[in-house]
């Protein structure tokens, strides 16, 4: 058994970022019925899709006889419900069976600080105590596999339109104005509308074709390769995006979406992700992977039958993490029947996050000089509710730290540091 040197934090709250778990092998042997399906929750969520998870029944004992004839996996979640004296012989018969680069997650029944601290000193790299939740295995799983020096994960927001023409792009770039600005947070805005993206014109940048090479070439992206392809917009927001243009076919995989995100988020505290107005499995990638997802709709009758279609495979994919924002747009545009945000809740199951008023003559006017809204019209009410959704992002962020679980117990129990 591998003894935990990176330590970790132990959160079974669900809250803040959690990274994602990388390709390894996983077996769990659980006692109880509880903790077995908990675990098989956790291997379908969207942060253990790289990882290969076995869930059996029959605790150490049973893992004891496997491994007496094959080699344990990079990680070994076993469960116990018997009492702590028999636990730790249990323990030790593993150990003799387990391969020194194997990390163990023990479930036990017992909440004891001095149990917590012989586990450790046998080799444990972290104890649970019952009952467990999908979210608690997640988080301590990712935990285990991210070192205490490790660059904090960057938070992903993805936008994606209901129908096209919503405005889904021109939210998306106020809002990461908005943030880098207000939060003073190194923001990157994500353009993946290679053809018609509008992210260049909208902040009357040059682009170059960047983006679209690195795409290809997935193998190739990393963190340097990604600064390097970043156009500066202002202060602490960057841009990354293609040229635009129908000249050639583009071919967008899930894999190169990944790794640009993977790199993003190893130096980029805040991504947005501007997804073009389709439906393809890398767009799916990319709205499962997310940490937060925005649909923009208009109050009309499309655009609700669209953002249900949205939501519902959101909240299917995705049943651990929080349900999509809904955002309506120019909304009160004069003599247009019009569904209303209490109607579109209903429909969806979704509250209404914000609502932006219609207001061609100042969108009009910042779009067409190459500027943000919040910049042009400031004082409009399109701008103050706009600014409001994005300070709630830009005031909502939080760098996870790392610590262990006994570390946090010990802080509150200092007498125990100086035994």
């Amino acid at each position: 058994m591998q003894a935990a040197q990176d330590p970790i934090l132990n959160r079974g709250s669900g809250q803040g970022l959690v990274a994602m778990v990388p390709r390894i092998n996983i077996q769990a042997f659980c006692e109880t019925a509880q903790t077995a399906e908990a675990m098989r929750a956790a291997a379908q969520d969207r942060r253990m899709a790289q990882a290969h998870c076995q869930v059996q029944m029959g605790g150490i004992p049973a893992a004891v006889r496997l491994y007496e004839m094959q080699s344990t996996p990079n990680l070994l979640i076993v469960e116990s419900t018997v009492d702590q004296g028999t636990l730790l012989g249990n323990l030790a018969a593993l150990a003799n069976v387990c391969q020194p680069d194997t990390k163990v997650v023990v479930v036990g029944q017992t909440n004891d600080v001095l149990l917590y601290r012989e586990l450790i000193r046998q080799g444990v790299s972290e104890y649970l105590v019952a009952p467990v939740n999908q979210l608690q295995l997640i988080e301590t799983i990712s935990s285990l596999y991210r070192s205490s020096k490790a660059v904090p994960v960057g938070r992903v927001l993805a936008f994606m339109a209901a129908r096209g023409g919503t405005g889904s792009s021109t939210i998306a770039h106020n809002c990461a104005w908005e943030i880098a600005r207000t939060a003073n947070l190194e923001t990157v805005i994500v353009d993946l509308d290679l053809a018609y993206g509008t992210a260049g014109l909208n902040f009357n940048l040059d682009t170059s074709n960047g983006l679209l090479e690195a795409l290809d070439q997935p193998s190739r992206i990393d963190p340097v390769l990604i600064d390097r392809l970043l156009a500066k917009v202002d202060g602490k927001l960057s841009l990354l995006s293609g040229p635009g243009g129908i000249e050639r076919d583009i071919n967008i995989t899930s894999d190169a979406v990944e790794a640009v995100l993977l790199a993003l988020r190893a130096s980029i505290p805040m991504i947005i992700v501007d997804l073009p107005m389709l439906w393809a499995p890398w767009v799916r990638f990319a709205l499962n992977h997310a940490d937060q997802v925005i649909i923009t709709a208009e109050p009309e009758l499309a655009s609700l039958r669209n953002a249900k279609y949205i939501s519902d495979a959101l909240k299917l994919a995705r049943p651990n993490d929080a349900p999509p924002m809904l955002l309506l747009n120019r909304v009160g545009v004069p003599r247009r029947p019009e569904i209303t945000a209490q109607d579109f809740r209903k429909a969806i199951g979704l509250d209404v996050a914000a609502v932006i008023p219609s207001d061609p003559q100042s969108f009009g006017t910042a779009l067409n000089g190459g500027k943000m809204l919040l910049d042009v019209a400031a004082k409009s009410k399109a701008a103050e509710a706009l600014r409001r959704f994005a300070r709630g992002f830009a005031g909502s962020e939080k760098v996870v730290k790392s610590g262990s679980a006994f570390d946090t117990i010990f802080d509150l129990i200092p007498a125990l540091r100086k035994k």
